[in-house]
């Protein structure tokens, strides 16, 4: 991210995400009772207002109603599995316009869900039960609470022939202390995209979908690997997806194993190789196997849409970084890819990386794409929405559909 911010001026809004270390479920961090950095933004008016607004408010309260009628460790086990997946599914009926109205937030608006599971972890963390709850159990129900709410442990898809399988991530929003406010339409995108059934020019395409938090420490620790492994076989198509730049979609050609050190959502940095499952195999840069020619082509929106092909890297001999618009050169370093050094980065080269190393790269299209920023209206400096803000996420969220739709029909004639 840093780097992108150099080259575009786009302080922080691209969340530019990759192969873990080996999976871990729980770490010591996990374990302590006092909020997190992400959870005590919760205090802040700009939640708690998106929270009533959309009538999430109460996903907190009930689940902690939940944990104190459970009487074991299964039976809380239980509780975090349903109250997660609940609240996942509750966020994406909301997003494609079932269930009731409650509140008076657009229905496409991911903050809901952000806020509300923060609110469901912060219960868990502080909970005190009535049987012995040891800090790894804690950190075991933490981490079903994380995956279950994130759409991560519901993929699902239907058997047989004649409908393609798709898989599409988005992330949280981020940045939250420069804008409590803040929306990230990737998120936005998967949750109206989750479960639902695009047409397009070889037939129907079912697409599923999952987030991400924005945190260095649950890459380190697999989230990414653990989620996709199960299902990169079985699909047709995938594309991770997060906000990048003003203005513009791009379709990222390259990933870069480098972390740039931009702040996460707990205010931590990291910079350095991107930590995976045996280190001494893994190559400095992966591509998209996207049909990015074909994508570009399309006419999927108001947005242009961009192949990007630019990267940063010290050259083979060389100790000074350097912008190459046309991609690296042989035996570089990484030091950004083409969607820069933050999580956005680290997610496409981790899921480009295990399809690689899974043995899919020359059958399975898989990449990553930037959105736009989401911005507010001209002058809204304080409310947590706005006309043009709605619009601007409800027409990112169609491109985004429509940029599958093409991606999808596109592989389909290459492999005719």
């Amino acid at each position: 991210m840093n780097s992108l911010r150099v080259r575009t001026g786009v302080l922080g809004l691209a969340l530019l995400t990759g192969l873990a270390a080996p999976t871990t479920t729980a770490t010591a961090a996990d374990t302590a009772t006092a909020p997190t950095v992400e959870e005590l933004r919760l205090d802040g008016d700009a939640p708690r207002e998106i929270l009533r607004r959309s009538g999430f408010d109460d996903a907190a309260p009930e689940f902690a109603l939940a944990l104190d009628r459970a009487h074991s460790w299964s039976q809380a086990r239980r509780a975090v599995v349903r109250e997660g997946t609940g609240l996942w599914r509750r966020a994406v009926d909301r997003a494609q316009g079932r269930g009731p109205e409650a509140g008076d937030l657009s229905r496409d608006d991911d903050r809901p869900l952000y806020w509300a599971r923060l609110g469901m972890t912060r219960e868990l963390r502080v909970w005190e039960p009535g049987f012995r709850l040891s800090d790894r159990q804690r950190a075991l129900l933490l981490d079903e609470l994380e995956r279950t709410s994130r759409g991560q442990t519901g993929i699902r898809y239907p058997h047989g022939k004649g409908v393609k399988r798709v898989l599409v991530t988005g992330f949280d929003p981020f940045t939250l202390d420069r804008d409590i406010r803040i929306s990230n339409p990737s998120g936005a995108a998967a949750l109206a995209l989750d479960g639902t059934v695009i047409e397009t020019a070889d037939g129907p395409a079912r697409v599923e979908a999952a987030v991400f938090p924005v945190r260095w420490r649950d890459f380190a620790e697999g989230t990414v690997e653990r989620a996709l492994r199960p299902h990169l076989p079985e699909v047709d198509l995938f594309t991770t997806v997060s906000q990048g730049r003003v203005g513009r979609f791009d379709v990222e050609r390259t990933n870069g194993a480098w972390r740039g050190g931009f702040g996460d959502n707990e205010n931590v940095g990291v910079t350095g190789t991107i930590p995976v499952a045996d280190p001494d195999s893994q190559p400095q840069w992966t591509s998209t196997t996207l049909p990015y020619t074909e994508i570009v082509a399309a006419d999927t929106g108001r947005f242009p849409v961009y192949d990007n092909t630019s990267v940063t890297e010290i050259p083979a001999g060389g100790t000074e970084s350097v912008v190459r618009p046309e991609g690296p050169t042989p035996g570089s370093t990484a030091r950004a890819g083409g969607g820069g050094d933050y999580l956005s980065n680290e997610i496409a080269y981790r899921a480009t990386l295990l399809r690689d190393r899974l043995g899919l790269r020359e059958e399975l299209p898989g990449g990553h794409v930037h959105t736009p920023v989401l911005q507010f209206g001209a002058g809204n400096t304080t409310e947590v929405t706005d006309p043009q803000f709605v619009r601007n996420r409800v027409d990112i969220i169609g491109q985004v559909r429509s940029i599958v739709t093409a991606a999808v029909s596109a592989t389909e004639r290459t492999r005719d």
